[in-house]
């Protein structure tokens, strides 16, 4: 079994709302990803991704020397933002009894499980926004009938995005509710790795765009005898990576290192295996220890992106098994924390720079970064520097947030998580269990007195069962504070 771990932005005014985990542009996250470096971590054998702090002595690199490719006539090739799909979110941690609100590449969406589908039910994104009055849809709720219904004025929505009833429409009256503009605009989905994906296109002639492209399909997710292994933080700098940047194009890339290979796959796919997967692939052997990357960056909005990723391998699988979701995922949220306010500053330094001068600013001069390097050379060969988004968008970074609302984690990920938000549930319920326990253990000293509890000694147990269960309480809800709402993250004593 896989499990992805999910870290989201914001969607817009839906039912799970949720601030943004303000992640940059999609060209500096996904960048950010690339300019990770693979080692070993002492006594354990497991790898783990840490930024590269140790240089080499080689020539300084500039943008121009790690371009992608530079075939004939690939300069004048556009990327096309809008014909490529996007994952939406894990499969895992949508509610088919609600809608789900989120914002992709500038578009407000919701997703809905559509039960009138005949042979079962099945996932669905639409506009989040109903033609009547623009309310979000993903404020809205899944009607008896399985519709997606808008709680503002009931308007009921099927699965092809047509509106099948109006409350208000007299039932006499002219069949309003088939007029177009009563639709709602739907965009080709599908569920694939465990993932929901969607295409930005709604016009009727990508209707059946599966059949042209499908999304980027990694099979060891859906392979039974893996696993997602989250790794832990390794409080170690980096060492230095030989890599080389193999099978460039307007598709992406391959990065060829000593540990394993990372190939990027436009515009937001990040997969990296080992080096024991590699020589079993040469081999034609089925590698027995298989590790790898997997991460989606999807661009949300200027200096918004959304990240789900996850570490499958096919070691430890029994013991996968029992540990819970959510202990994995505050892992993951420390992991994400230590670069993710530096990465802040970053992307506003290369935009006041300008994006076209960022090598004049950075100073790149390992193999270590030939990844970030490559990367900026694609987006600036075949994006020019900017994200296509779908809607209009500011062409300004938005202003750097506070520390404590750029590592929050309540709006960004657990509200969104269901095992989480499960999990919040739950020690929640422990930490008031606690408190109750510790105040009726002192009222009932105070009560009894000395008629049940003769002996000092029993009741020197029960004030110290109350003390006990008062301080597990204060330890439990400082535990909540930082693992679910918010943590500072100091390098300094990490």
């Amino acid at each position: 079994m896989s499990r992805i771990a999910s870290f989201h932005s914001p969607r817009q005014g839906g039912l799970l709302q949720q601030r943004p985990r303000r992640l940059p542009v999609v060209s500096t996250a996904a960048a950010s990803l690339l300019n990770s470096s693979w080692r070993r971590r002492r006594g354990g054998g497991r790898l783990l991704p840490v930024s590269s702090g140790v240089a080499h002595k080689q020539a300084p690199r500039t943008t121009e020397d790690a371009t992608p490719s530079d075939q004939p006539g690939e300069a004048e090739q556009q990327f096309d933002w809008l014909d490529q799909w996007y994952p939406f979110a894990p499969v895992c941690d949508l509610d088919p009894g609600a809608p789900h609100g989120k914002t992709v590449l500038g578009l407000n969406l919701v997703a809905w499980y559509d039960r009138t589908t005949r042979g079962g039910g099945e996932w669905r994104v639409f506009d989040d926004a109903c033609p009547h009055r623009l309310a979000p849809l993903s404020e809205g709720r899944i009607d008896g009938k399985g519709r997606l219904q808008c709680v503002y004025h009931g308007w009921c929505f099927g699965g092809a995005g047509g509106c099948e009833f109006i409350p208000q429409a007299p039932a006499l009256g002219p069949a309003v509710h088939e007029s177009s503009r009563a639709c709602v605009g739907s965009y080709p989905c599908v569920v694939q790795n465990k993932l929901l994906w969607f295409y930005p296109r709604k016009e009727p002639e990508y209707k059946d765009v599966l059949r042209r492209k499908r999304p980027p399909y990694i099979p060891q997710i859906d392979d039974p005898s893996y696993f997602t292994e989250f790794v832990e933080q390794d409080e170690e700098g980096g060492v230095p990576i030989k890599a080389k940047i193999e099978q460039g194009s307007i598709e992406g890339f391959l990065s060829a290192m000593e540990g394993g290979n990372m190939r990027f796959q436009a515009p937001c796919t990040v997969h990296g295996t080992t080096s024991t997967d590699n020589a079993a692939t040469a081999s034609g052997k089925v590698s027995p220890l298989q590790f790898r990357l997997v991460a989606f960056c999807i661009p949300v909005g200027p200096g918004r992106s959304r990240l789900i990723w996850g570490f499958p391998t096919n070691v430890g699988v029994g013991l996968a098994k029992i540990i819970p979701r959510w202990f994995n995922h505050i892992v993951m949220n420390s992991i994400i924390d230590s670069d993710a306010y530096l990465v802040h500053f970053q992307e506003r330094r290369y935009a006041a720079a300008g994006l076209h001068n960022w090598h004049k600013v950075s100073y790149v001069p390992t193999s270590s970064d030939s990844m970030i390097v490559a990367y900026r050379s694609w987006f600036r060969k075949y994006c020019k520097n900017q994200v296509g988004w779908a809607t209009p968008q500011s062409i300004h970074v938005p202003p750097t947030p506070t520390k404590k609302e750029v590592l929050e984690r309540y709006w960004s990920h657990v509200v969104q998580c269901t095992s989480c938000s499960a999990a919040l549930k739950a020690t929640k319920a422990l930490e008031v269990f606690l408190q109750v326990m510790s105040v009726a253990v002192v009222g009932f000293l105070a009560v009894t007195k000395e008629t049940l509890l003769t002996s000092a000694v029993q009741r020197a147990m029960a004030v110290s069962a109350a003390v006990l269960c008062f301080m597990a309480s204060r330890w439990l809800a400082d535990f909540i504070e930082k693992n679910f709402y918010f943590q500072d993250y100091v390098h300094a004593y990490r």
